[in-house]
């Protein structure tokens, strides 16, 4: 298959590019070594990144969906930075929230393209998007705060309402470490793609919902299913009266 297209202007830490014969197609690619985890920053330059694909890339009333993948195969994305709560204790409200509201009011479909092991807060970011496609030979789901003694405001609304109660529970207050084969059967990833298949996939699956953006009205329906996270989301967001969440008693 021909590479996607690379697109400017280059955003720290990520590429983005369109599909090729697909320009409907933008494909945002994480890069930030080795794992991909989050902090303010880079939580913040992802929503610049989607902006700018909305607003330069992607026209109103027309169709388009965005990929979100990673540069590893082996990791996706593992959490957020905890450390940096301790020298900033706005960081996820200034960045892990706002990302996650960005996702869940975005006009256009997005998928996470899931190369590799998401662990921690990389759950809700990847559940934040409409539909998720994962390696099918590598990689475990997994959402540990329980076994961190870790506890985020609203994090629970993400598996609740998107997910079985059971597998809600499972990742929740379990801590189950779901396989690419247990989170298709649990219905976390809608699909699941042979390493080198992966973007194919993906793109195929981005040109078929694509056109479900031409209306204008698909992030407005989307928030007939999870507006509850949204605005869990966007209460947190830029808040700055308390800190969000608790530290860990456990490190990872």
């Amino acid at each position: 298959m021909a590479k996607p297209v690379a697109v400017v202007p280059p955003f720290p830490n990520l590429t983005v590019t369109t599909a090729p014969s697909a320009p409907e197609v933008a494909i945002l690619t994480m890069n930030k070594p080795p794992e991909n985890r989050l902090n303010a920053y880079f939580a913040q330059t992802i929503i610049s990144a989607l902006r700018y694909i909305e607003t330069s890339i992607l026209k109103p009333d027309s169709p388009g969906c965005v990929i979100i993948t990673s540069f590893s195969d082996k990791f996706w994305c593992t959490g957020l930075e905890l450390d940096e709560s301790d020298t900033n204790i706005y960081a996820n409200s200034d960045g892990f929230y706002p990302l996650l509201a960005t996702l869940l009011d975005y006009p256009y479909p997005t998928i996470a393209l899931i190369t590799g092991h998401t662990f921690g807060g990389a759950c809700p970011f990847a559940l934040s998007c409409d539909y998720r496609i994962m390696n099918a030979r590598r990689g475990f789901l997994s959402m540990p705060p329980i076994d961190l003694g870790l506890h985020f405001d609203g994090i629970g609304s993400f598996p609740r309402l998107k997910l079985q109660p059971q597998v809600a529970r499972k990742m929740l207050l379990e801590a189950h470490r779901f396989t690419g084969k247990e989170a298709l059967e649990d219905g976390i990833v809608d699909v699941l793609a042979e390493p080198d298949k992966l973007l194919d996939v993906a793109i195929a699956k981005a040109k078929e919902i694509a056109p479900k953006a031409r209306m204008g009205v698909y992030g407005l329906l989307r928030s007939e299913l999870w507006g509850e996270a949204l605005e869990k989301a966007k209460s947190i967001s830029y808040v700055h009266r308390k800190r969000v969440g608790t530290a860990p008693k456990a490190k990872i």
